[in-house]
Protein backbone atom coordinates (compact mmCIF):
# COMPACT_ATOMS: atom_id res chain seq x y z
CA UNK A 1 0.00 0.00 0.00
CA UNK A 2 0.87 3.49 -0.78
CA UNK A 3 0.34 7.16 -0.30
CA UNK A 4 0.29 9.96 -2.29
CA UNK A 5 3.08 13.27 -0.28
CA UNK A 6 3.49 16.41 -1.26
CA UNK A 7 6.69 17.75 -1.42
CA UNK A 8 9.34 20.84 -2.34
CA UNK A 9 12.19 21.47 -4.41
CA UNK A 10 14.60 24.31 -5.72
CA UNK A 11 12.16 24.64 -8.55
CA UNK A 12 8.86 22.82 -8.17
CA UNK A 13 6.41 21.36 -5.67
CA UNK A 14 5.95 17.20 -6.13
CA UNK A 15 4.07 14.59 -5.83
CA UNK A 16 5.59 11.35 -5.04
CA UNK A 17 4.18 8.01 -4.01
CA UNK A 18 5.64 6.54 -0.86
CA UNK A 19 5.26 3.17 0.89
CA UNK A 20 3.37 3.44 4.14
CA UNK A 21 5.92 2.07 6.18
CA UNK A 22 8.00 4.86 5.21
CA UNK A 23 5.89 7.48 5.91
CA UNK A 24 2.61 7.41 7.40
CA UNK A 25 0.11 10.20 5.62
CA UNK A 26 -0.17 12.37 3.20
CA UNK A 27 -1.37 15.83 4.04
CA UNK A 28 -5.43 16.17 3.15
CA UNK A 29 -7.36 18.69 1.56
CA UNK A 30 -5.82 18.63 -1.85
CA UNK A 31 -2.38 18.18 -1.00
CA UNK A 32 -0.09 20.77 0.60
CA UNK A 33 -2.50 24.06 0.72
CA UNK A 34 -0.67 26.88 0.94
CA UNK A 35 -4.32 28.93 1.20
CA UNK A 36 -4.85 29.90 4.58
CA UNK A 37 -6.79 33.28 3.85
CA UNK A 38 -9.84 31.76 6.25
CA UNK A 39 -7.23 32.41 9.16
CA UNK A 40 -7.33 36.37 8.52
CA UNK A 41 -4.90 37.98 8.65
CA UNK A 42 -1.79 37.86 11.86
CA UNK A 43 -2.36 41.19 12.53
CA UNK A 44 -4.86 41.15 15.27
CA UNK A 45 -2.28 40.46 17.34
CA UNK A 46 -0.39 42.94 18.11
CA UNK A 47 3.68 43.12 18.19
CA UNK A 48 4.77 43.77 21.75
CA UNK A 49 6.41 47.06 21.80
CA UNK A 50 9.72 45.51 22.00
CA UNK A 51 9.32 43.02 19.27
CA UNK A 52 8.00 45.30 17.03
CA UNK A 53 11.20 46.06 14.04
CA UNK A 54 13.06 48.80 14.32
CA UNK A 55 12.37 52.00 12.53
CA UNK A 56 8.73 50.34 11.87
CA UNK A 57 5.56 52.71 11.58
CA UNK A 58 2.89 51.68 13.87
CA UNK A 59 0.56 48.95 12.19
CA UNK A 60 2.58 49.22 9.35
CA UNK A 61 5.27 46.52 9.79
CA UNK A 62 2.46 43.68 9.88
CA UNK A 63 0.71 45.40 6.71
CA UNK A 64 3.47 44.70 4.83
CA UNK A 65 4.24 41.67 6.50
CA UNK A 66 1.01 40.39 5.36
CA UNK A 67 1.79 41.55 1.66
CA UNK A 68 5.00 38.97 1.81
CA UNK A 69 2.90 36.27 3.07
CA UNK A 70 0.15 36.36 0.65
CA UNK A 71 3.02 36.56 -2.04
CA UNK A 72 4.53 34.11 -0.95
CA UNK A 73 1.58 31.31 -0.80
CA UNK A 74 0.96 32.23 -4.98
CA UNK A 75 4.15 31.62 -5.26
CA UNK A 76 4.25 28.01 -3.53
CA UNK A 77 1.31 27.24 -4.91
CA UNK A 78 3.00 28.00 -8.81
CA UNK A 79 5.82 25.61 -7.73
CA UNK A 80 8.52 28.47 -7.19
CA UNK A 81 9.35 27.26 -3.46
CA UNK A 82 12.90 29.37 -2.87
CA UNK A 83 11.22 32.51 -3.95
CA UNK A 84 7.75 31.58 -1.87
CA UNK A 85 10.38 30.75 1.16
CA UNK A 86 12.24 34.05 0.54
CA UNK A 87 8.96 36.12 0.90
CA UNK A 88 7.89 34.11 4.16
CA UNK A 89 11.10 35.28 5.23
CA UNK A 90 10.92 38.73 4.97
CA UNK A 91 7.05 38.91 6.16
CA UNK A 92 8.44 37.27 9.34
CA UNK A 93 11.29 39.55 10.10
CA UNK A 94 8.62 42.00 9.98
CA UNK A 95 5.97 40.35 12.03
CA UNK A 96 6.76 37.11 14.10
CA UNK A 97 3.38 36.22 14.79
CA UNK A 98 2.32 36.22 10.65
CA UNK A 99 0.75 32.47 10.89
CA UNK A 100 0.64 32.43 6.95
CA UNK A 101 4.31 33.05 6.93
CA UNK A 102 4.32 30.28 9.47
CA UNK A 103 2.72 27.84 8.29
CA UNK A 104 3.84 28.38 4.76
CA UNK A 105 7.45 28.56 5.73
CA UNK A 106 6.97 24.78 7.75
CA UNK A 107 5.42 23.44 4.64
CA UNK A 108 8.49 24.30 2.43
CA UNK A 109 11.12 23.10 5.06
CA UNK A 110 8.62 19.82 4.89
CA UNK A 111 8.81 19.34 1.98
CA UNK A 112 12.84 19.43 1.52
CA UNK A 113 12.53 17.24 4.88
CA UNK A 114 13.94 19.46 6.94
CA UNK A 115 11.37 17.87 9.20
CA UNK A 116 12.69 19.63 12.22
CA UNK A 117 12.30 23.25 11.80
CA UNK A 118 8.96 22.54 10.02
CA UNK A 119 7.74 21.08 13.23
CA UNK A 120 9.01 24.12 14.83
CA UNK A 121 6.99 26.42 12.39
CA UNK A 122 4.18 24.35 12.56
CA UNK A 123 4.15 24.28 16.11
CA UNK A 124 4.42 27.69 16.04
CA UNK A 125 1.27 28.75 13.94
CA UNK A 126 -0.51 26.22 15.97
CA UNK A 127 0.24 28.79 19.21
CA UNK A 128 -0.92 31.49 17.80
CA UNK A 129 -3.73 30.04 16.10
CA UNK A 130 -4.70 26.84 18.07
CA UNK A 131 -7.08 23.67 16.73
CA UNK A 132 -6.38 24.92 13.46
CA UNK A 133 -6.70 21.48 11.29
CA UNK A 134 -3.68 22.55 8.66
CA UNK A 135 -1.12 23.09 10.72
CA UNK A 136 -2.05 19.83 13.16
CA UNK A 137 -1.93 17.61 10.45
CA UNK A 138 1.21 18.90 8.56
CA UNK A 139 3.04 18.19 12.02
CA UNK A 140 1.72 15.56 12.26
CA UNK A 141 3.27 14.51 8.78
CA UNK A 142 6.49 15.42 10.38
CA UNK A 143 6.69 13.83 13.55
CA UNK A 144 5.64 10.24 11.64
CA UNK A 145 8.71 11.26 9.13
CA UNK A 146 11.26 11.54 12.49
CA UNK A 147 9.77 7.88 13.79
CA UNK A 148 7.42 9.75 16.29
CA UNK A 149 4.34 8.69 16.46
CA UNK A 150 2.85 8.87 19.34
CA UNK A 151 3.18 12.86 18.73
CA UNK A 152 1.85 12.35 15.56
CA UNK A 153 -1.20 10.66 17.46
CA UNK A 154 -1.47 13.44 19.93
CA UNK A 155 -1.70 16.02 16.99
CA UNK A 156 -4.41 14.28 15.06
CA UNK A 157 -6.45 13.52 17.99
CA UNK A 158 -6.29 17.03 18.39
CA UNK A 159 -7.20 17.66 14.24
CA UNK A 160 -10.16 15.72 14.84
CA UNK A 161 -11.66 17.65 17.62
CA UNK A 162 -10.95 20.30 15.49
CA UNK A 163 -12.45 18.65 12.73
CA UNK A 164 -14.53 15.87 13.10
CA UNK A 165 -16.42 15.58 9.64
CA UNK A 166 -12.66 15.69 8.24
CA UNK A 167 -12.61 12.40 6.49
CA UNK A 168 -8.99 12.53 5.62
CA UNK A 169 -7.83 13.52 9.21
CA UNK A 170 -9.78 10.34 10.72
CA UNK A 171 -8.06 8.44 8.27
CA UNK A 172 -4.44 9.80 8.74
CA UNK A 173 -5.45 8.92 12.36
CA UNK A 174 -5.87 5.40 11.10
CA UNK A 175 -2.94 5.15 10.04
CA UNK A 176 -1.16 6.41 12.59
CA UNK A 177 -2.79 4.21 15.24
CA UNK A 178 -2.35 1.10 13.44
CA UNK A 179 1.19 2.27 13.13
CA UNK A 180 1.25 2.13 16.90
CA UNK A 181 -0.23 -1.00 17.22
CA UNK A 182 -3.84 0.25 18.68
CA UNK A 183 -6.10 -1.83 16.44
CA UNK A 184 -9.10 -0.78 18.09
CA UNK A 185 -8.47 2.70 17.61
CA UNK A 186 -7.55 2.51 14.16
CA UNK A 187 -10.35 0.62 13.47
CA UNK A 188 -12.92 3.40 14.96
CA UNK A 189 -10.72 6.00 12.90
CA UNK A 190 -10.93 4.36 9.34
CA UNK A 191 -15.03 3.16 9.98
CA UNK A 192 -15.14 7.26 11.02
CA UNK A 193 -13.36 7.90 7.33
CA UNK A 194 -15.43 5.45 5.56
CA UNK A 195 -18.78 7.17 7.05
CA UNK A 196 -17.75 10.44 5.99
CA UNK A 197 -15.91 9.38 2.60
CA UNK A 198 -17.19 6.41 1.56
CA UNK A 199 -14.77 6.44 -1.61
CA UNK A 200 -11.46 6.20 0.88
CA UNK A 201 -9.59 3.49 -0.65
CA UNK A 202 -6.75 3.90 2.20
CA UNK A 203 -9.64 3.59 5.35
CA UNK A 204 -11.36 0.73 3.40
CA UNK A 205 -7.82 -1.25 3.42
CA UNK A 206 -7.09 -0.13 6.74
CA UNK A 207 -10.44 -1.35 8.30
CA UNK A 208 -10.02 -4.51 6.96
CA UNK A 209 -6.07 -4.89 8.00
CA UNK A 210 -7.59 -3.41 11.38
CA UNK A 211 -10.40 -6.72 11.86
CA UNK A 212 -13.16 -4.18 11.07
Amino acid sequence: MAITVCTASSRTRRVAVVPIGILAIALPLGGCSFDLGSWGPSNDRPLPIEQKPTGAISGQGTSDAQGYATRGQALARSGKADEALAEFERALALDPYNVQALYGRGLIHQGEKNHQQAIKDFSAANGLKPQQLEPLLARANSFLALDKAKEAAADLDEAVQAAPNNAPAWSARGITYERLGDKASASASYSRALALRPGDEAARSGLARTGG
